[in-house]
């Protein structure tokens, strides 16, 4: 009988490991790499050579449909208004609700190359500087002014940092999604006899995530896991259980039990 113990000890050990190694597998196999995460909290921005489409996910490695090039531009005529306003939105809804840390800062980075005249907002009702809007869904939730972007045909890297607050700490999937609105108005350069040499087109340049001039461009999340949120449904919420923070531990309780009663009928058996 001692022999037998052996052999059902080694036999539950043994399914208790494997039940531990497929169980977190299973899960990371099951990853979209599109999706945020704590190990995946960097958000990119992609689009066409036009700015007629822009988009944003998780996956830096994934630039299908992109502007080759790295960047999409609009181009206006000698004298005539600098002006673009377009969003990004998530190419995918989120599959779980977004979770960040309270204490954390989102950090938006974008590149821009443009080409305009100077106004004075206060003066010209058509006159905006580069403005961001960070929204949830159609939800705006921060906006920032960027006065100082170079508008004279110069790579110009432009860095919001934003803390997170209650308005931003939470983003309900498929209906909450990061959205980011670019917005820029801005008389075109006046002609003159230089335009007869050089180009006195306006132009309206963004790059992408895949750009080749070292503009850092992505949206960096301090995500946390759902699990560390009171109340959210992971561990310590209202509807947590014990075993819902160990991946595998719910097959593990499992195939213990299973083990366990087949010994004890053994070993019932055996004494009989």
């Amino acid at each position: 009988m001692s022999m037998k113990r052996e052999i059902l000890a080694l036999g539950l050990a043994t399914l208790m490991a494997l039940s531990v190694a497929i169980a977190p597998a299973a899960a990371q196999a099951a990853e979209d790499p599109k999706q945020p995460s704590p190990e995946n909290p960097h958000m990119h921005t992609w689009g066409t050579d036009d700015l007629s489409s822009c988009w944003t996910h998780f996956d830096g490695n994934d630039s299908a449909g992109s502007a080759e090039s790295g960047y999409g531009s609009r181009v206006f005529s000698t004298g005539s208004q600098v002006e673009v306003g377009f969003s990004c939105p998530m190419q995918e809804n989120l599959k779980q609700n977004l979770f960040l840390n309270p204490n954390g800062t989102i950090v938006v980075e974008l590149g821009f190359r443009i080409f305009s005249d100077d106004c004075d907002p206060d003066q010209d009702p058509n006159c905006k500087e580069l403005t961001l809007t960070l929204s949830k869904g159609n939800l705006a939730v921060a906006t920032e002014v960027f006065p100082a972007v170079n508008n004279d045909w110069e790579d110009d890297q432009v860095r919001w940092e934003l803390s997170v607050d209650s308005n931003t700490s939470r983003w309900n999937m498929s209906s909450e999604e990061p959205k980011l609105t670019i917005e820029f108005s801005k008389p075109g350069r006046a002609w003159g006899p230089e335009c007869i040499i050089l180009d006195c087109e306006g132009e309206f340049r963004m790059y992408y995530s895949n750009n080749g001039e070292g503009m850092a461009v992505e949206t960096n999340f301090p995500v946390i896991n759902q699990s560390l949120v009171p109340g959210s449904g992971g561990e310590g919420g209202p509807d947590s259980e014990d075993d819902k923070g160990v991946p595998g531990f719910g097959l593990l309780t499992g195939l213990s039990a299973l083990a366990l009663a087949l010994a004890t009928g053994r070993f019932g058996t055996e004494e009989e």
